[in-house]
């Protein structure tokens, strides 16, 4: 019965708070001389988690408070659904809030907490406690409901405030780096809930994170930042397989990819990728690279899990390396290997042992390899 009845208040819930669609076009926001967001166009779905990734400075969050309502755009606009609330006050944006600290009153209990913004809006007792009832039971907040906030864990206290916004039905979530508060355990753990949550009430969210792993994980799409401008825009399988330039191929992964200085070279009737220290030979990947590059000097990049280690030769390619250094972590081992003067990481299982001036074989699968323009830093291949 109990069952039941949490079904009919997730389902109730879910019709009156179905996420609105959001779309910025050509957000500029400028700080005298320093250009924080430039031209941003952007759309987020209707139900759609979309993370905004980035390093710090990046304008992420400049954008989210332009969203907000909390800064003035220089110039551009913001839509919800077909409505443009670019000059609307921020409290008729309906846009639901969460930040780093929270924003929770700690004097406050979880249910005075979640009531506050139905109490601002003049609501009855009984139609507070029944909304905060609902909103309990689908953050699982039921039982710590007369607790005092400043009591709570830290994953108690970030579903108190992303309660505290879902309770006044927001077109749309901005979250801003949420989760940087709680250490790496209770992070994953948050990951799950928030992802659950959003799942569950088909509600539309930009999250804004300078965390890969977390937008990795959560966001149906991911848009990658850099000095205030978009990079890609897509799903964590285009940004990982086929980033844009350098600069989402080394932000993208666990482990930063490998890149490698090199010449495109004809020898021998091959086509080959010279860096100094060795060559990779391209010749099937010929065509489309000599009809993309403008000119010979080109970075080659590879995942290190990419890169294969034997301790016999395995093909005519295998280029001889020697073992730099090893960084156990977990199930896999990672290689650090000299080829003369270039080091390059390899991903390897732990069952493979070896030591450091071991010498080794090395092969790159060609078919995972990366080519970039070595001055522009965009993608080739």
């Amino acid at each position: 019965m109990q069952t039941s009845g949490k079904r009919l208040h997730l389902e109730k819930i879910q019709e009156e708070m179905h996420g609105k669609s959001l779309r910025i076009e050509k957000l500029r926001k400028e700080f005298g001389s320093l250009v924080a967001v430039k031209d941003l166009t952007l759309e987020v779905k209707s139900g759609e988690f979309v993370s905004l990734l980035g390093p710090s400075g990046c304008g992420k969050s400049t954008t989210l408070n332009m969203i907000a309502g909390l800064l003035e755009p220089t110039s551009g606009k913001i839509f919800v659904g077909d409505q443009d609330i670019t000059e609307i006050s921020p409290i008729q944006r309906n846009v639901g809030l969460v930040f780093q600290n929270y924003a929770v009153f700690n004097n406050m209990t979880v249910y005075e907490n979640l009531a506050f913004g139905l109490r601002v809006r003049k609501m009855s007792n009984d139609q507070i406690k029944t909304e905060v009832n609902k909103i309990a039971e689908t953050l699982e907040l039921s039982d710590i409901l007369a607790m005092k906030a400043g009591k709570l864990r830290l994953d108690e206290l970030q579903r108190t405030a992303l309660g505290r916004s879902m309770i006044t039905k927001p077109a749309f979530f901005l979250l801003d780096e949420p989760l940087s508060n709680l250490d790496a355990g209770l992070r994953s753990q948050m990951r799950v809930e928030l992802k659950r949550i959003q799942r569950e009430l088909k509600q539309t969210i930009l999250y804004v994170t300078h965390d890969q792993v977390e937008a990795m994980s959560m966001a149906d799409r991911i848009a990658v930042m850099s000095q205030g401008e978009l990079q890609q825009y897509g799903s964590r399988d285009e940004l990982y397989s086929n980033p844009s330039n350098r600069f989402v191929a080394n932000f993208i992964g666990s482990l930063s990819m490998n890149f490698i200085d090199c010449a495109l070279i004809e020898k021998d009737n091959r086509t080959l990728l010279d860096a100094t220290d060795f060559q990779i030979d391209v010749t099937k990947l010929a065509y489309v690279i000599k009809k993309n590059v403008s000119n010979s000097e080109l970075i080659m990049g590879i995942r290190p899990e990419d890169v294969e280690v034997n301790t016999q030769r395995k093909t005519e390619d295998s280029i001889q390396s020697e073992v730099y250094i090893t960084e156990p972590i977990g199930p896999k081992t990672v290689v650090t290997l000299s080829i003369g003067n270039t080091k390059i990481k390899s991903m390897v299982p732990e069952t493979f042992h070896t030591k450091i001036g071991e010498k080794l074989w090395t092969n790159f699968n060609i078919d995972k390899l990366h080519i970039f323009d070595k001055k522009s830093e965009k993608a080739i291949f």
